[in-house]
């Protein structure tokens, strides 16, 4: 533990891009971003750069007479779940708001991806009063097919959670992705700064006064694939905090205590915000020297402890990656480091550090020396030598669990595949014919191994929920700035 924690990197105070760093983190912070055009929902723009995908899901929302066209399709099916949709929303903001000045170039790239989002969470909080609309497309459905979504035929059933059958956990994410998409664009377009705010304050009462978990009303449309299991306290506490973020507004304080506390985590992820939360609410005890919020700097450093090495709660594999669930586990592996760099960068701005057990000293560097561990990891430093971000490196996943680019492109067929016919795709040993350039997978084993293989997708399944915490950590190691 001790040998981790004073390995020492040295960082410039400039913010010139570190172009000849290995791994090349301006390239793959640039993939990273580069990645959500290859999850694209609705009419495709003409500067598509990823030209094997075309315009899809054009009709969605029409069962409903409403409009649900765009956003993103969450990870290899071709179904819009709104709650880790707005997870990825808001975790790009954060990206986005806190380090838009180290991004260079790729600033406009992020505000462009928080955009193709927040501009379908709009429509889901605005076309029918009294509704907030929570997904477009029959998973069940969908998951029995494999087929590109310029192609699907499946129901594209809409999904929305009311008064009387409410979504507090779901409705209180999208306020938190409003509320931080504003921040993004305050300086940039003001107008529809305003109008993300005032439609997240009014998604965030609806949260509040209608309770309920959205698993519990939609059942198995979005279980089990993306069950709140969690409960919805977390997002309350996570939306609120966004909210005052954005708005400096105490009510949104004084509601965060009445919810009498949190857990005390050891992960975060689309579905449990507590630890994205208290880090969140830190800054303002760290930064602002403000002893109101001191009980949340505590809870973020709680639940730093419980991440470092040699903590009975992470384990890491014989390679140095930290591992916390056996599905999809770099999801919690690039959303943790960007907590860690988050932290990290509050611990420099006011020289904080705080102790680990009865000996070990935690400064902003231990966080930032693991944080290099994971990211170097995901991009190759591992010792199978594979990168798991796709399109980077010399070796990457080649047959990833991803509809999309496992099917040939429509340009090159003559008919398209039905429902069933496109499995021969899916069985097939031969590399995708498609590249999702910059699509991060689910990652190896406990013991660093990682198959290849469409069919093991706890494994080989990329999503935009992996991709999104990770565009922070890039762009903290692509520039040569303090945390």
């Amino acid at each position: 533990m001790s040998s981790l924690f004073f390995l020492v990197f040295l960082f410039s105070s400039f913010l010139t891009l570190n172009v000849d760093a290995n791994p090349n983190y301006v390239e793959a912070l640039s993939k990273s971003l580069l990645f959500f055009q290859g999850q694209r929902s609705g009419p495709l723009p003409t500067d598509q750069q990823l030209s094997w995908r075309a315009s899809s899901g054009l009709s969605d929302g029409s069962s409903a007479n409403v409009d649900l066209t765009g956003a993103y399709y969450d990870a290899g099916d071709n179904v819009k779940f709104n709650f880790p949709m707005a997870f990825t929303t808001t975790m790009l903001s954060w990206s986005t708001f806190d380090y838009g000045e180290q991004m260079g170039l790729e600033l406009q790239n992020a505000r462009v991806n928080i955009r193709w989002a927040t501009d379908y969470l709009l429509k889901c909080a605005t076309a029918t009063p009294g509704k907030l609309y929570v997904g477009v497309g029959d998973p069940n459905a969908d998951h029995k097919c494999w087929e590109r979504p310029e192609d699907m035929d499946t129901p594209r059933t809409v999904y929305s959670v009311s008064p009387s059958n409410p979504g507090s956990d779901v409705a209180a994410e999208t306020a938190a992705a409003l509320a931080a998409a504003s921040m993004v664009f305050r300086e940039v377009d003001s107008e529809y700064s305003l109008l993300l705010l005032a439609t997240a304050k009014n998604v965030m009462e609806f949260a509040i006064k209608y309770r309920g978990n959205y698993s519990d009303s939609l059942s198995s449309s979005v279980c089990p694939f993306y069950c709140s299991y969690s409960g919805y306290k977390d997002e309350l506490m996570w939306g609120a905090a966004w909210l005052q973020k954005a708005t400096n507004d105490p009510n949104y304080k004084n509601f965060i205590e009445s919810l009498g506390g949190g857990d005390h985590p050891d992960i975060f992820n689309w579905d449990s915000k507590y630890a994205g939360a208290y880090v969140l609410l830190s800054q303002r005890a760290l930064v602002n020297k403000d002893i109101n919020y001191e009980l949340y700097k505590q809870e973020a450093e709680s639940f730093i402890r419980k991440i470092l090495p040699n903590s009975p709660s992470t384990h890491y594999t014989p390679g140095g990656l930290m591992y916390k669930l056996p599905q999809s586990n770099l999801q919690h592996v690039t959303a943790i480091t960007f907590l860690l760099t988050t932290y990290a960068k509050y611990m420099k701005a006011t020289q904080h550090i705080f102790n680990c057990g009865n000996s070990v000293i935690v400064n902003p560097d231990t966080l930032i020396s693991l944080s290099k561990q994971q990211v170097d990891y995901i991009l190759g430093e591992n010792p199978i030598k594979m990168s798991y971000m796709v399109g980077f490196g010399s070796r990457f996943p080649m047959r990833i669990h991803h509809r999309a680019s496992s099917l040939p492109s429509q340009v090159l067929l003559s008919k398209p595949f039905n429902c069933t016919e496109g499995f021969q795709f899916y069985h097939t040993q031969n590399p995708n014919p498609n590249i999702v350039t910059g699509a991060i997978v689910g990652g190896p084993d406990k013991n660093d191994e990682y198959p290849d293989k469409r069919d093991h997708y706890i494994h080989s399944e990329p999503g935009t929920y992996i991709n999104a915490p990770f565009v922070r950590p890039l762009a903290y190691f692509a520039s040569r700035g303090s945390a």
